[in-house]
């Protein structure tokens, strides 16, 4: 078993170098990804500061579908196209929202959320899901992270066994 350590350095590079090489611990002989996902979701949870929601949504029957993840109760279905995930998806590419207040067409599953980063999770070409982490504060993501989290979906597609999903 992996064991996670609740002391992450402040250093965004020297942060996600720890968390991506967690996750691939994690996900050693561990294919399946519903406990994948679970486990990077309470992973994300534990590493990162000032986040109030951390989870997957699931491309099942053309929309995303709640999937594993950690916070608050969330939205079940979102339509491709709509808010910040499904906005993520229509564009297939990686959504970076200072202040999700601002974003047309926000869908607030939880009203304390301020700003927010979705990265689109692709096999063999398509999109089966998103990565989705909410922060309480206005201009919580940079850059830094959207590069830390590219590289932990990264490894989420390159280890996990998409094909039944």
């Amino acid at each position: 078993m992996v064991e996670l350590t609740n002391d992450y350095p402040k250093d965004k590079k020297e942060l996600y170098e720890l968390v991506n090489g967690q996750l691939r611990a994690l996900l050693d002989n561990e294919p399946d990804v519903i406990p994948g996902l679970a486990n990077a979701s309470a992973l994300l949870m534990t590493a990162l500061t000032d986040i109030n929601w951390s989870g997957f949504y699931l491309m099942k029957r053309g929309e995303l579908l709640l999937g594993p993840f950690q916070g608050k109760t969330a939205c079940i279905h979102i339509a491709i196209g709509r808010g910040v995930c499904g906005t993520a998806v229509l564009k297939d590419e990686t959504q970076l929202v200072y202040d999700v207040h601002e974003f047309p067409g926000h869908i607030a599953c939880d009203s304390a959320s301020r700003s927010e980063i979705v990265i689109p999770i692709h096999y063999k070409g398509s999109i089966v899901g998103v990565l989705d982490i909410d922060s309480p504060s206005v201009g919580s993501f940079d850059e830094q992270d959207k590069e830390g989290l590219t590289v932990f979906v990264n490894t989420l597609e390159t280890l996990l066994d998409w094909k039944d999903n």
